[in-house]
């Protein structure tokens, strides 16, 4: 492998006999032999590692190989002199001289048809095609002599003769209402095979389907995305929007809210929830606008504040149930019968939120803020009442006949609060019990 290309030996030359070919020699056509040629060049500038790399290289060139054959112009004459002989011998009727051309010519002729019946069987049949017809006719053969050398075939004759013959038109219509029903059964399993790839059709064309309306419902969010983002902040990027601005806002999200499933209002929301603009923020009494808090964002201001998009009762009723909810602002929204089961409402707020009747069941509620203040003056907001962020008065959210079975991670002061102010129904579903303490809604 390392030595040069010109450095390689030189081959042998091979025996000439009257019929070349036929101990099976191959030669490589023009195409194979340059293809050869560059394989062993390559292969005096390869590494080792790369040998077996160019051995299968070799290998499929090999695969190109043609059997050749020729025959000498003194075979061909002893072939014709052979017919002659037999023709000879047919006319004179001489059967000596007719079985010795004879004898002659087949020999001759099957010495050069051998090579070429041999390139026909190994092109045409591979060599699992070679062992299956031999092996089909060793059982024929097998077959035919276990009839014939053992005591089978007599006892086949005598169960033969046996036969009532005369029934046969009854046997044979028996096999005629078998066949019958042998069509019926295959075209109910024909029927049957065509409604099972029909379903399958139409399961593959419903997933088509849906995965179709995903990217066009996200399509559709991105969508609102950027007309939120134009629509509110100023060509320096902060936060301008007049009050006909958050109008367009709000109704362009209800608008959309109507058009998403449960995913995509989640997304919405985080998406909102983060820009802060479901955050009431404090803003300049005269101009109206957004407040910066010194520190690179906006100040807040739950008592006076004003959101960019209030939320109001966009989300009643609706199924946000296994979203991720993390994180987001969803104070003073209207829940009111929403399913929020299996959500993740880590660190969320909903304090002043309306859950009357909402389904928590399975939702994490690590660090979920339902009021402010103190829990043991904290209480639900009211209609009439001002809230009071630092007692926790009325800053509470609303959980009366809220489902909370098997919530995760409930915190301590939120099971205090739901069980003071969730009724007798909501008591019921908290995990852990509400035995002493007391129900405050007095329902």
């Amino acid at each position: 492998m390392t030595e040069s290309h010109s450095s390689l030996p030189e081959p042998e030359p091979l025996p000439r006999e009257d019929f070349e070919g036929i101990n099976g020699e191959h030669h490589l056509t023009p195409d194979a032999l340059a293809a050869q040629e560059s394989i062993a060049t390559i292969a005096s500038l390869q590494s080792p590692q790369n040998k077996t790399a160019l051995q299968q290289a070799h290998s499929q060139i090999q695969q190109y190989t043609v059997t050749k054959f020729t025959v000498k112009p003194r075979a061909l004459v002893l072939t014709v002199v052979a017919i002659a002989i037999t023709g000879v011998g047919l006319i004179i009727n001489n059967w000596v001289i007719g079985l010795l051309g004879t004898l002659m010519t087949l020999a001759l002729s099957l010495t050069m048809l051998l090579p070429w019946w041999q390139y026909v069987v190994q092109q045409w049949f591979s060599s699992q095609d070679r062992t299956l017809f031999v092996a089909s006719v060793g059982l024929i053969v097998g077959i035919i002599g276990l009839f014939q050398f053992t005591s089978l075939g007599d006892r086949l004759q005598l169960w033969v003769k046996q036969i009532g013959w005369e029934a046969s038109g009854t046997l044979a219509e028996w096999f005629g209402a078998l066949g019958q029903i042998s069509i019926a059964i295959v075209a109910v399993y024909v029927a049957w095979r065509q409604y099972v790839i029909s379903k399958d059709l139409t399961i593959q064309q419903n997933l088509l389907t849906v995965q179709q309306n995903i990217i066009t419902q996200q399509q559709t969010i991105d969508s609102y995305f950027q007309g939120v983002s134009d629509l509110v902040l100023d060509e320096e990027g902060l936060l301008e929007d007049w009050p006909q601005e958050r109008a367009i806002a709000e109704g362009r999200t209800a608008a959309i809210f109507s058009s998403v499933d449960g995913s995509g209002k989640a997304k919405i929301i985080r998406f909102l929830s983060r820009s802060k603009l479901l955050t009431p923020l404090k803003r300049d009494r005269r101009l109206g606008r957004a407040i910066l808090d010194g520190m690179g964002g906006y100040e807040e201001d739950r008592l006076d504040g004003v959101r960019v998009i209030d939320l109001g009762v966009m989300l009643a009723a609706a199924d946000l149930s296994s979203n991720d909810l993390r994180w987001t602002d969803l104070s003073e929204a209207n829940l009111v019968r929403a399913n929020l089961s299996n959500c993740d409402l880590v660190k969320a707020n909903l304090a002043r939120t309306i859950l009357y009747s909402a389904n928590l069941r399975g939702a994490d509620l690590n660090g979920t803020r339902f009021f402010y203040g103190s829990v043991a003056t904290a209480s639900p907001r009211s209609r009439n009442e001002v809230p009071n962020y630092e007692t926790g008065e009325y800053t509470g959210a609303v959980v009366e006949n809220a489902d909370f079975s098997d919530v995760q991670r409930l915190p301590e002061i939120t099971r205090q609060y739901c069980c003071a102010w969730g009724g007798e129904k909501t008591r019921a579903t908290i995990p852990g019990g509400c035995e002493g303490i007391p129900n405050k809604l007095g329902r």
